[in-house]
């Protein structure tokens, strides 16, 4: 059964694209079954630039990459989700709708927080530089949400192996 995650930020625009891009990438040259989705509480609109230039960069195929509203994981349609995971503090203070569990309930909520790329300093290239080392530190977050057993680990378990990728 796929493990489906989804990743939020405001805009999405950049860190929960990031994430999404980067967790797919991964999982399926792992062979894991889980398949990544982001979204925003106000989506942009539009994939910030630099984002998908970081990913390309990787070997992450960005084709189809859109901003999207977090109402679309709320409909009957939605996938059900097992992890949602919030990427930027202002994602993490928002009251959170409620959204579609698989048969273990509501899904597992955590929050990995990291600095706006976009607002780095130094011009165009001290952005690409903060796009390039935030897909490094989400990526490494993901890489270890991909060590997991997923398909083996209990409700509780789950949460706990979470928290701990959470805290390093």
């Amino acid at each position: 059964m796929t493990t489906h995650v989804l990743i939020l930020c405001t805009h999405n625009s950049a860190r929960s694209v990031l994430a999404e891009g980067m967790l797919n990438h991964w999982a399926g040259g792992l062979g894991v079954d889980l398949r990544a989705h982001s979204a925003g509480s106000a989506p942009s609109g539009r994939i910030h630039p630099f984002a998908l230039e970081a990913l390309q960069r990787a070997g992450v195929d960005t084709t189809g990459c859109r901003s999207k509203s977090w109402d679309e994981f709320m409909a009957p349609t939605a996938p059900p989700l097992s992890i949602v995971i919030t990427v930027c503090d202002s994602a993490a203070a928002e009251a959170c709708p409620v959204f579609h569990g698989g048969a273990g309930g509501a899904p597992l909520r955590l929050h990995w927080g990291y600095p706006d790329p976009s607002n780095a300093e130094g011009g165009d290239e001290g952005r690409r530089r903060a796009f390039e080392l935030t897909r490094q530190a989400i990526g490494y977050r993901m890489l270890q949400l991909l060590s997991l057993p997923l398909a083996t680990l209990g409700r509780a378990e789950l949460q706990q192996r979470l928290a701990e990728i959470t805290a390093s």
